[in-house]
């Protein structure tokens, strides 16, 4: 009897192993799989870049009463923390969407163009990203960042003068230090 005692305490004893040893081995095929991380170049997105701190819903209703209407129950001011909110969190398809609602307030706002632009290229839409990011760069020739972005946009598809057009003219306008660097590392690490 004693005999047939040890027998089951040893097999216990190896099927815990044994299980262990499984899960062991098998736990990494059931956790979720993760998402690949796209993150942006730190100097590309400027999140506080939009001109529309401080103005509030009464403020444009009383500007331009029929932009709002029933449909426009949000400020520029708050679509754009939204936005900026959408873009940390990686949802990009809300991101550029608050974005592109940024721009019916204001067309010629290229900053918003630089953060739609970037947005785009991580949607994959990487023709449209540079579109809006010509068209930004045509508005206001003289933001940095709005160059930086399009060089680091050209870069990651391969179209290296264009980078390396963008790139230098970030690196000499504009008197953001950062930025200026950023345009300098990436100009290194091209072809």
């Amino acid at each position: 009897m004693l005999r047939d005692f040890k027998f089951w305490i040893a097999m216990a004893v190896f099927q815990a192993f044994f299980g262990f040893a499984v899960f062991a081995i098998t736990r990494d095929y059931y956790q979720p799989k993760q998402q690949p991380t796209v993150r942006a170049h730190p100097a590309t997105l400027n999140p506080s870049a939009s001109s529309w701190q401080g103005i509030n819903e009464s403020d444009i209703s009383q500007l331009a009463p029929d932009v709002l209407g029933d449909a426009g129950a949000q400020s520029p001011g708050k679509i754009s923390r939204q936005a900026d909110e959408f873009f940390a969190r990686r949802q990009y398809a809300q991101a550029a969407e608050s974005y592109k609602r940024l721009l019916d307030f204001d067309s010629q706002n290229s900053e918003v163009y630089n953060n739609l632009g970037l947005t785009l290229h991580y949607l994959n839409r990487s023709d449209e990203a540079l579109r809006y990011l010509n068209e930004g760069v045509a508005l206001d020739p003289s933001n940095q960042r709005i160059w930086l972005t399009l060089g680091y946009v050209n870069s990651q598809l391969g179209n290296t003068e264009q980078a390396r057009s963008a790139l230098d003219k970030a690196s000499t306008i504009g008197d953001n230090e950062s930025i200026r660097q950023s345009a300098l590392r990436m100009l290194d690490e091209l072809p």
